[in-house]
């Protein structure tokens, strides 16, 4: 990257690459792909679990909003991210970064699709998945992305909440409303982040540290960081489980959720007894670190698709009946 400021960047006012050199593929990965799959797939459980009925053309066109909602966070994320992607080995073969696509075109494409996205979901689903999915889109790029991610290590905790809309926003897509059960799809979700991105944040201090953005190991130390994976982790169990005892899930969910749960406190016990005052207690840390993340993607999925076979197979039988 050049000298430039940071406010050029983000303006698109740094060296203009060669024309053409942007494929389509370079446009799909501002979207932010595996991010957005995600997505999809927590909006679709909370589009099934949601009681009522859909048209499935109307289902159909509520998740491609969610869908282009969330590249467009993406997108957006991509375009004023730039300057610091540029200094990270994870993020430096960015389109932006790398010069395929300008600062201009990312924001541009990022604007595009997400006015597309809302006013499509106002028009052919409801206001209110509209209003959530302008506000997911929102809460992402401007309070997460320019406000949070550079000021605070606590900038995960409060923008974890962007990721965890989704479900709620398809809840919001059959019922038109906001209610007790789709909160909790979304605490699922806001829980599990701060494990999960302060687990990854661990083994790729360094890289944090080199491009200026105060993740919590680098500005409260390892050990801290440990100590709270742990203590989120202990509460996103009985959050998990609370879908069962709420009445929206049943026997064979809350007895898997407990399952997982009792693995994911495994994992995250053994990155909390860990420590990295050595270079070999370095490398065990990060080896647990890895596998808590790892394990991490694994047991949303779990969770979520556990939610979906119960719902889609009649296998709902209420705790209620087992104490009845």
């Amino acid at each position: 990257m050049s000298d430039t400021s940071i406010a050029d960047r983000h303006l698109g006012n740094e060296a203009m690459p060669q024309i053409g050199m942007a494929s389509p593929g370079d446009y799909f990965e501002l979207l932010k792909p595996r991010v957005m799959s995600l997505v999809i797939f927590t909006a679709l459980v909370g589009l099934v679990v949601a009681p009522g009925e859909i048209n499935p053309v109307i289902a159909f066109t509520a998740l491609l909003c969610i869908a282009v909602g969330a590249g467009a966070s993406g997108a957006l994320n991509m375009w004023y991210d730039a300057d610091i992607d540029a200094k990270m080995a994870r993020t430096i073969n960015r389109p932006v970064p790398a010069g395929r696509i300008t600062s201009r075109e990312a924001l541009g494409f990022g604007l595009t699709l997400s006015v597309g996205s809302v006013l499509m979901m106002a028009l052919a689903v409801n206001y209110t998945a509209a209003f959530l999915l302008a506000f997911t889109i929102f809460f992402y790029a401007v309070i997460y992305t320019m406000g949070l991610k550079r000021r605070t290590p606590q900038n995960i905790v409060i923008g974890g909440a962007a990721g965890a809309f989704p479900p709620m926003i398809g809840w919001a897509a059959v019922t038109g409303t906001v209610s007790v059960p789709s909160v909790i799809l979304f605490l699922i979700i806001f829980m599990w982040t701060p494990p999960h991105f302060w687990a990854l944040a661990l083994f790729r201090s360094d890289d944090y540290e080199h491009a200026g953005v105060p993740m919590l190991p680098v500005v409260a130390g390892e050990a801290e960081t440990r100590r709270q994976i742990l203590i989120y982790s202990v509460l996103l169990v009985p959050v998990t489980l609370a879908p069962g005892f709420l009445g929206f899930a049943g026997v064979f969910y809350t007895v898997f959720a407990a399952i997982l749960g009792a693995l994911f406190l495994v994992f995250a016990y053994r990155v909390f007894r860990t420590r990295a005052d050595t270079a070999d207690e370095k490398k065990a840390q990060d080896k647990a670190a890895k596998q808590l993340f790892a394990y991490s993607i694994l047991y949303l999925f779990l969770v979520f698709s556990t939610l979906l076979v119960e719902q889609g197979f009649g296998l709902a039988r209420p705790l209620l009946e087992l104490w009845g």
